[in-house]
């Protein structure tokens, strides 16, 4: 099979807490643009895609040299879909259509902090490693072994025998910071899964990633992009 690599851009046109989310202004573009240009500009893609269910979505994606070569069913565009189940369904219209990818990237249109460097180095590790899929994680600012549970108002440990550890003692933990998932087309076929035992990461700095879920994390995000964007340039 000629191995092809495919960027898949999810964005879905429904949003309830920040409307229209996926093509608000952001530091002053559209925040998909974001997505679409680091996609392009990776030089590791045979195709910049982005799955919609919105044509006002569809065509500014076009604008901005991504296709939209069909849109994203009902199914897959109400708020309990999944990543992996809208994935699903854009490598089935592919192969429908006799075309055939070996790699690709899930990309969320809300991630302005993804660049094209990290998707090469994301993409080359992915190779290099023979790995299922790689995706870039970030450390929890506090140890989340001495973390609290909290019930009727009351805190107790989650676990008790770190409570007299020093932080420097425990080991670090990470979270996945919601940019991009690199994977294996085949190897995700057949596990329905983003995240496996053969799955690597790259480390993201905490001023590089923020979910945006409020208007509250929107324009923490803001602050954070123009700030990682000053040091770059410095």
């Amino acid at each position: 099979m000629i191995q092809k690599t495919v960027a898949i851009i999810t964005a879905r046109g429904g949003s309830k807490r920040i409307p229209r989310k996926n093509i608000k202004n952001f530091c002053g573009k559209p925040i998909i643009q974001y997505s679409i240009e680091a996609a392009l500009n990776a030089g590791v893609f045979d195709e910049v895609m982005v799955s919609t269910d919105d044509e006002e979505i569809a065509g500014i994606a076009a604008k901005l040299g991504a296709s939209v070569p069909f849109m994203r069913s009902p199914e897959a565009s109400d708020d309990y879909s999944t990543t992996a189940q809208v994935l699903l369904e854009v490598l089935s219209a592919y192969q429908n259509a006799a075309k055939e990818f070996s790699s690709a990237c899930c990309i969320y249109p809300t991630a302005p902090f993804v660049t094209a460097e990290k998707l090469k180095h994301a993409f080359s590790l992915l190779i290099d490693k023979n790995a299922d899929s790689v995706i870039p994680v970030a450390s929890f600012s506090f140890p989340i072994w001495r973390s609290f549970k909290m019930e009727d108002g009351k805190v107790t440990y989650n676990w008790p025998e770190n409570a007299s550890r020093r932080s420097q003692d425990l080991p670090p933990a990470y979270h996945d910071c919601g940019q991009f998932y690199f994977f294996d087309v085949q190897r995700f076929l057949q596990t329905k899964s983003l995240v496996s035992g053969n799955t690597f990461a790259i480390e993201i700095p905490e001023t590089e990633m923020q979910d945006i879920d409020t208007e509250e994390d929107w324009k923490i995000a803001e602050i954070k992009y123009n700030f990682s964007q000053k040091n770059r340039n410095a």
